[in-house]
């Protein structure tokens, strides 16, 4: 089945988890958010209600006139409790009601109404959005449920939420990555794709070497690292410029050049594209099956933030840090690649960090210290690792090491956040000259 070979997660845990919840969280970093989609997707779900809270939408207030201006652009009639709320300039409770009383209007009219936020993390998690997302808890139909998706998970106010059972957090399951040995019942080409570097693709072990043009070519990455996608998110990346018209035109265009890129490297010949259309959304298409090192990249940080114990937790760290290899698409400067290649370079220093972390536990300073000064070079300005590294210099008697260290510390912070080091920093400074 598509959606477990992508996400490795079966559809009746999910539906046993989710069950009765008001509140569905996505925990960060997991394939719960294709999960949560494909899942209504594939059932033809009407009462399925998708928002992604956009750049510009900074405040509670914002995100819900966003939310308000969309869903009255698609339901016509919604919004009659929360319009004069946000003109009222009613408070975060005041608001929360309305929004769940809306809510539990459009259930009427089906079975349940499942309200989707995407990006969360674009609005502060403050005392307001505390006193609204209560609110709207506390008020919510039985037959409506409303799922976060996230880059962050706080612990407020969400762990009250949980421990009253109102709400339940997605995605920590330990989960193995079999897709590499998934047995077909008919064999479908094989696409192996990798990220991380200049990239570059495979079709049953044959690389693709002409793309027409470095469009093809970006797109296809752009479907591989989002499983889910609008075509507005779509037109935004890559042609903002154009009318819908226009860009259609040629979005249609590169993605047949996509498909002929894949279907022309399978000896038996055959129409074999990356995605298929469901409900508004691109997914990935069954009739390749994927391997893509990034996925696989992102899997092994998430399983070692949960893992069980020590020993997994390093084998999938170091799983990570084997995988990545070089910055993500590192020749390409498309801004939604920027992003990417930051947030993923931020994965892996948090990789090597936990790396070090596990070894210096063990008291093996040197094989602390290699892997705490690597993440250095992702994250320079962690002045806490700076002081794991003076502290390894100190105790294995390296002194002049250790004070160097301390100076480039003092430098990193002037130069980029215009401070100096902290008192910790300072005071172990200290320890260090004394041994003079």
């Amino acid at each position: 089945m598509f959606v477990q070979e992508v996400t490795h997660v079966s559809l009746d845990s999910f539906r046993q988890r989710s069950s009765g919840k008001k509140v569905i969280l996505l925990y960060p970093w997991t394939n719960y958010r294709t999960l949560f989609l494909s899942h209504f997707l594939s059932a033809n779900r009407e009462g399925l209600l998708y928002y992604r809270i956009t750049s510009e939408e900074t405040t509670l207030k914002s995100f819900l006139q966003g939310l308000l201006n969309e869903f009255v652009g698609v339901l016509g009639d919604f919004g009659a409790n929360l319009r004069p709320a946000l003109a009222d300039n009613a408070s975060p409770s005041a608001l929360g009601k309305a929004l769940a009383a809306d809510l539990n209007a459009t259930a009427v009219h089906a079975d349940s109404t499942i309200l989707y936020v995407d990006e969360l993390d674009r609005i502060p998690m403050d005392e307001h959005f505390e006193q609204f997302i209560s609110a709207v808890t506390a008020s919510l139909d039985a037959s409506v449920q409303i799922a976060f998706s996230s880059r962050l998970l706080m612990y407020q106010p969400w762990y009250n939420m949980v421990a009253r059972g109102d709400a339940v957090v997605l995605g920590t399951e330990h989960r193995k990555d079999d897709m590499m040995f998934t047995v077909e019942d008919s064999p479908k080409p094989q696409l192996e794709v990798y990220g991380f570097g200049r990239g570059h693709a495979l079709v049953n072990g044959q690389p693709i070497t002409n793309w027409d043009g470095a469009l093809p070519r970006n797109l296809f990455f752009f479907f591989l690292d989002h499983d889910l996608v609008t075509r507005d998110e779509i037109f935004r990346t890559f042609w903002p410029d154009l009318n819908v018209k226009e860009a259609t035109n040629v979005f249609h265009v590169t993605k047949r050049k996509i498909t002929e890129r894949i279907s022309m490297k399978v000896n038996e010949g055959g129409n074999y594209e990356l995605t298929q259309y469901n409900s508004g959304f691109y997914l990935p298409s069954d009739k390749v099956v994927r391997h893509y090192d990034v996925s696989d990249f992102e899997n092994a940080v998430t399983r070692a933030l949960n893992a069980d114990n020590e020993r997994e937790e390093l084998a999938l760290y170091m799983q990570a840090v084997d995988v990545y290899r070089a910055p993500f698409l590192q020749t390409v400067e498309m801004p939604w690649v920027l992003e990417r290649r930051e947030h993923l370079r931020m994965l892996n220093s948090q990789a090597l960090i936990g790396v070090g972390r596990i070894w210096k536990r063990r008291k093996d300073d040197q094989q602390a210290l290699g892997f705490f000064t690597r993440a250095l070079k992702e994250v320079p300005e962690r002045e806490d690792i700076h002081r794991e590294v003076m502290a390894i210099y100190l105790r294995l008697g390296m002194v002049e090491d250790a004070k160097r260290q301390y100076h480039r510390l003092a430098q990193i912070l002037d130069e980029t956040l215009n401070i100096g080091p902290s008192h910790e920093s300072r005071d172990l400074y200290a320890a260090i000259e004394s041994q003079d």
